[in-house]
């Protein structure tokens, strides 16, 4: 029971557990596990879909909403665990997708994935804040995207709320040196990537984060379209290799037993040998943050963690 204890000690602080010798590594250089659509665990059945949906899937839902839902809840559900239960396995990339409701007079944030979340943003924000204060050399990179719903005042209004939860520990982005050691000594703890040109005028957003998704069904594909990427060059900076797996809506339909997540454990063998094969660093074939679906459930961050001591 001891040595299970001890792992998960080991990657909830993983990062200031590293060799003195990675503490100079720049932070795109190493192995980053991340979550993809991380906020997906605690999605709201009940709630309106996003209006980015096609008009069709809106019509369908009306109609048959007791077989669009479960069919949303099996497929749009990417992880199992919260938040700081993620913080807790080692992820430091976090994938949030935000939007404001349709027709709701306040100005609550929900994070989204076809659905929206029971979750909202401030308030998740602020937990993510208070773990940081106990875990001060964990260096964290948020990724917020989509925006559906939000106006420039909504924009703004987040953005002073993001300044005020995260504060000192928000790294700009014009910091030169992005290593754990430089990070350490400045107090900060966080890469906020904001995908909207509202964050242009703030100094203490990062642009978007650019994410290699293959758009596929099965490992082998994935692991082509990724293979394929390595050899075309790989973006400069930070950058998300997206292990995760998608099917489209008639897979979706005429397979009604089949969910996301049990494709997942079914190709998770293959993604895992690959994966294994990986290393972080600056050549152009290395990767940096590895993002996954179900990452408790799979023993995914202490494989994305490890790849850092190829660098030694």
């Amino acid at each position: 029971m001891a040595h299970i204890k001890k792992d998960d000690i080991n990657r909830e602080d993983w990062m200031s557990c590293l060799p003195e010798k990675l503490w100079d590594v720049p932070l795109t250089h190493l192995s980053i596990p991340g979550s993809h659509d991380a906020m997906s665990y605690c999605l709201d059945i009940t709630s309106p879909l996003l209006r980015s949906e096609s008009d069709t899937f809106r019509l369908l839902d009306g109609v048959f909403c007791c077989f669009t839902r479960p069919a949303i809840r099996r497929w749009a559900t990417t992880q199992v665990q919260n938040i700081v239960e993620q913080l807790a396995a080692g992820i430091r990339y976090f994938d949030l997708r935000i939007a404001h409701k349709q027709y709701d007079s306040s100005n609550e944030l929900y994070f989204t994935h076809v659905i929206y979340t029971y979750a909202m943003v401030v308030e998740t924000l602020q937990t993510v804040a208070s773990w940081l204060e106990s875990h001060p050399k964990e260096i964290i990179i948020l990724a917020c995207r989509h925006f559906e719903g939000l106006n420039y005042k909504m924009h703004e209004e987040f953005i002073y709320s993001l300044k005020k939860i995260f504060s000192s520990k928000l790294c700009p982005r014009d910091e030169a040196l992005l290593t754990l050691r430089s990070l350490w000594t400045s107090g900060y703890q966080v890469v906020l990537s904001y995908d909207d040109q509202s964050a242009s005028r703030h100094k203490e957003l990062w642009p978007a984060i650019p994410y290699l998704w293959a758009n596929k069904p099965n490992a082998e594909e994935l692991i082509y379209y990724l293979e394929c990427q390595k050899r075309l060059g790989l973006p400069e900076g930070f950058f998300v290799a997206g292990l995760n797996l998608t099917t489209d809506r008639c897979f979706i339909a005429s397979h009604p037993r089949v969910s996301l997540r049990t494709l997942t454990m079914e190709n998770w063998n293959d993604v895992k040998k690959w994966l294994g094969d990986q290393k972080p660093g600056a050549e152009p074939t290395c990767l940096n943050i590895i993002a996954g679906d179900f990452i408790g459930p799979v023993p995914f961050c202490s494989l994305v963690i490890a790849l850092n001591k190829k660098l030694l």
